[in-house]
């Protein structure tokens, strides 16, 4: 490729000349500019510029009517009156830069006269670091070497190469930047501690530049060939028999191996001599992939490395698993003599589970009479089941893959939350960045030495109590009193959070709702039925879409006033409950319609309202306004009623009967 670029070259300087010479023929005939002392010229000389005319090529045959224009480029830099222009200049920039002579008559355009390039550059410097090297013991030698600055000028580069018997080879190329050739001929290993000795010179107009020279052996400069044919062999199917093999050019005597799990930037090295294109590795992990790359040498101490091969990626078998499964349970009573044990385990680490996990196997055993045990298998990491509330029960469940199984995690089944004395205190959740959501409890009232472990167990909160929600889970000290948890935890979802403290066959627990950011709800609650029940009212509502509530609601308010009435509404604020939807007013009056509607409110904020509905009471007044445990705001009106208050309520008096 870079013969053909300097052949290229070569060529296309010759058509620029050409053109050039041409040019001057075409351009030089009324006069020349001739260039002293050269047209090369060192950085900082000065030269001398003469353009002259040609006999009878002035204006009308009179000299001074003749005005010649010296141009450097297209900038005037001098002129003057007659025959012939002398101008000295100084101060020329690296490179190239044209000068052209014109003729200026009275009464007409500028004539061009003739033009020369001034060429400015430097001497070349002396060529450093010259390195020749053969590529495989069936390649060329090429050298490389650094030229030093830029001369600005054409310059010619000789590289010359002595051997042993007077033996001499030389290459040239005529390129301005070349820092690169190839002899073309192979060094063989016959005479492998043979000195050969290569130097280049740089030549120009200006002067001349040698290297140092460089003397070097066959084995100093041939680098082999990467190696190539890599495959690796695991001895019945085990990580611990394997063996990688591959091809090398038959001179190579050292090898350096390098490996490393494909998600990792560490390389594991090897260095091993005369391996003849096998190594054993030991120290391989069970189902892993691996990348492998491998590179040689053909001597301790001298010559180079080849480059690494292209990488080979393989993983590695599976192994029977390590470690044990961390379970957790719930428990839910389905009727007297009836529970339902919900199971969940999570994933064994690819490091414990050395394998793909295929299933999970889950004993069940009633421990009183020893007898009553089930047995199964799932593909699941959670599993679940319908026992007798009666008998001590006990799991043991353990991670399959190809090769083997986990060791059985076994956990005795118990109420969770039975021990009130085990109850952790002060639970709260707080906002920790986001999608982090941190726990913080006190140690329970009874010895806090007793406690064995917390458990911080959360999911995301289902107004219909969804027992498909996921479930998640983390273990922590006994002596620890705060937990981040951040595990699938999603903004603006709102979380129900339990701390469990164990302690032997005991537990306790607290809850708390949290989330990890909040904001207004977007809807509020939408009123399904309004009911009138002895004098007051029941209202029913649905709840609000999950994805609606921005985070934990902590209130709801409904409010009421009168139809048509421009007076401030009056409120009654809920506590919110999971599973609340109703809840009774009983301090409207009787026959007067009423617009309901309500909202619900998150520590960021309240909602917009929700649907409105109307509705008018039957019944006789109640004047009392008590509802346990809300906080309602009503304002009652006692006294006379005057007759303008029996108009209004005529007014407002319901159109209809019923609800």
């Amino acid at each position: 490729m870079a013969h053909t670029f300097r052949g290229c070259s070569l060529a296309f300087m010759f058509i620029i000349t050409w053109l050039l010479i041409k040019a001057k023929i075409d351009a030089c005939k009324r006069g020349d500019v001739t260039v002293k002392p050269s047209h090369v010229i060192l950085l900082g000389s000065t030269v001398n510029i003469t353009c002259s005319l040609k006999p009878r090529q002035g204006c009308f045959h009179y000299s001074r009517r003749n005005k010649l224009i010296l141009y450097k480029f297209d900038r005037r830099i001098n002129f003057h009156h007659g025959h012939s222009l002398n101008s000295q200049v100084t101060g020329l920039p690296l490179g190239t830069t044209l000068f052209v002579c014109k003729l200026a008559c009275i009464n007409s355009d500028e004539i061009q006269i003739c033009g020369a390039e001034i060429f400015v550059g430097v001497a070349p410097e002396q060529p450093q670091n010259l390195s020749c090297i053969q590529k495989g013991e069936q390649g060329t030698v090429a050298c490389t070497w650094e030229r030093g600055r830029d001369t600005h000028l054409y310059t010619e580069y000789t590289l010359q190469l002595s051997g042993p018997k007077n033996l001499t080879w030389q290459k040239q190329c005529k390129d301005i930047y070349c820092d690169y050739l190839d002899f073309g001929i192979n060094l063989t290993p016959e005479s492998p501690e043979s000195n050969f000795t290569a130097k280049v010179t740089a030549v120009n107009s200006l002067g001349s530049s040698s290297s140092l020279p460089s003397t070097f052996t066959f084995l100093d400069i041939v680098r082999p060939l990467p190696p190539w044919d890599i495959r690796i062999k695991f001895q019945k199917a085990s990580v611990s028999r394997c063996t990688l093999y591959w091809r090398d050019e038959g001179l190579v005597l050292l090898n350096r191996l390098r490996y490393r799990p494909s998600n990792s930037r560490l390389w594991n090295m090897v260095n091993v001599t005369k391996a003849k294109g096998r190594h054993d590795l030991l120290d391989l992990k069970p189902f892993t992939e691996y990348e492998f790359q491998i590179s040689s040498k053909l001597h301790l101490y001298k010559g180079s490395w080849s480059d690494w091969n292209e990488s080979l990626r393989a993983q590695t078998p599976e192994e029977e698993p390590t470690g044990m499964l961390d379970v957790w349970y719930m428990k839910r009573h389905i009727d007297y003599s009836r529970q339902q044990i919900s199971l969940f385990c999570k994933n064994l680490s690819v490091s414990e589970a050395r394998g793909k996990i295929l299933h999970y196997q889950v004993t069940l055993q009633e421990l009183t009479g020893g007898k009553a045990m089930t047995q199964n298998i799932t593909g699941h990491t959670s599993w679940t089941t319908v026992i007798p509330r009666t008998g001590n029960w006990a799991v043991a469940v353990s991670a399959a893959n190809s090769k083997g199984s986990s060791l059985p995690t076994r956990i005795n089944i118990m109420n969770l939350c039975e021990a009130g004395l085990l109850a952790p205190r002060q639970v709260s959740a707080n906002s920790e960045g986001m999608d982090n959501i941190l726990v913080t409890w006190q140690p329970p009232r009874k010895d806090p030495s007793a406690v064995q472990e917390y458990v911080v167990e959360w999911r995301e909160l289902h107004p219909g109590g969804d027992t498909q929600v996921p479930l998640n889970w983390l273990r922590s000290r006994p002596y620890n009193v705060s937990a981040l948890i951040s595990e699938n935890i999603k903004s603006y979802i709102c979380y129900e959070i339990r701390v469990y403290a164990l302690s032997g066959d005991q537990g306790g627990c607290s809850s708390i709702l949290g989330n990890s950011k909040h904001k207004a709800p977007l809807s509020g609650p939408h009123i399904n039925a309004i009911t009138e029940e002895k004098g007051s009212i029941l209202i029913s509502w649905n709840s609000i879409p999950v994805q609606e509530q921005m985070g934990c609601l902590l209130h709801y308010r409904i409010y009421w006033k009168e139809r048509d009435s421009n007076s401030q509404p009056q409120l009654c604020e809920i506590p919110y409950r999971v599973s609340q939807n109703s809840h009774p007013i009983n301090s409207l009056q009787p026959r007067v319609t009423y617009v309901l509607w309500m909202t619900a409110l998150t520590a960021a904020g309240e909602s917009s309202h929700g649907n409105e509905r109307e509705f008018c009471l039957q019944g006789k007044a109640n004047w009392m306004a008590f509802v346990a445990p809300s906080i309602c705001i009503a304002i009652i009106m006692v006294g006379i009623f005057s007759t303008h208050y029996f108009q209004q309520k005529r007014r407002h008096s319901c159109p209809w009967t019923g609800s």
